[in-house]
């Protein structure tokens, strides 16, 4: 799974460096899209049923599972890309936020960035957690732990996290809050998608017209951060990241250690 994570990780890459004012979500999924295929991949988001996009694009209150349009983005735009790959039958999964910087609006700017840094390091708390955890349950529990001590912020609970193998959607769920049960062992083999997302009112939301973009109920601003774990016999390794995590581990005092 190291080769679709790292096709899904440039597919992330390829439209952060395509977000200015001005560009169409359309046009960032046509970039992300360009990464995937240049590294032997295909999208496969394009392989859920009604989708016809290589990646999800999330703007302001759109939480997760916006469709790529000609929107074009403006200042102060929190946005939301999730993207996916699949080479040899193996999936790759993961997603990041972004706030477009905006100088005549600097409180919203802040504020915004804030939540996407809290969602973002809550994602890496929740990674720490599978590297020493026993049942896969404990993620959410440092998830919900760091985001309750950054503020007042929602944790939605309507849309979690999944296993990730042969399908980009797999048991078992990966909560994002605690929950009574344990959940299954984590050991050897397993592979999830942890994947936060965080808001600045409530955790109500709905679905819009298009019957897949979700969004506030209350049109407050969202943010969503993903990756995709192996667990595996020497450690964990984060296969959406090209440093395997190492970056965001550093400050657990942990070390990702490469698949054998």
């Amino acid at each position: 799974m190291v080769a679709p994570g790292l096709a899904t990780a440039a597919s992330l890459a390829a439209a952060r460096a395509a977000m200015v004012i001005g560009a169409t979500t359309l046009e960032l999924d046509a970039a992300a899209e360009a990464a995937i295929i240049a590294l032997g991949g295909k999208p496969n988001f394009k392989l859920e049923e009604g989708y016809h996009h290589t990646v999800c694009a999330s703007v302001n209150d759109d939480v997760v599972h916006g469709i790529p349009s000609a929107r074009r983005l403006g200042a102060g735009d929190i946005v939301s890309i999730d993207s996916g790959a699949i080479i040899e039958g193996w999936n790759g999964d993961a997603a990041f936020s972004y706030v477009i910087a905006d100088a005549t609006r600097p409180e919203l700017v802040a504020e915004r960035q804030k939540l996407s840094d809290v969602t973002e390091q809550s994602l890496w708390h929740g990674i720490a957690r599978l590297h020493t955890a026993r049942h896969l349950n404990e993620v959410g529990e440092a998830i919900e732990d760091y985001v309750e001590s950054q503020g007042t912020y929602g944790i939605l609970t309507d849309y979690v996290g999944h296993g990730i193998g042969r399908s980009m959607h797999e048991a078992p769920p990966v909560f994002n809050y605690r929950v009574r049960q344990k959940g299954p062992d984590v050991k050897p083999g397993l592979v999830v998608a942890i994947e936060p997302m965080v808001v600045l009112g409530s955790i109500d939301t709905y679905t819009r017209d298009d019957d897949w973009t979700v969004a506030t109920s209350d049109g407050k601003a969202a943010a969503h951060w993903e990756h995709s774990i192996a667990v595996h016999k020497d450690g964990i390794w984060v296969l959406t990241a090209e440093d395997g995590g190492a970056a965001g581990l550093a400050q657990f005092g942990i070390v990702p250690v490469p698949i054998p």
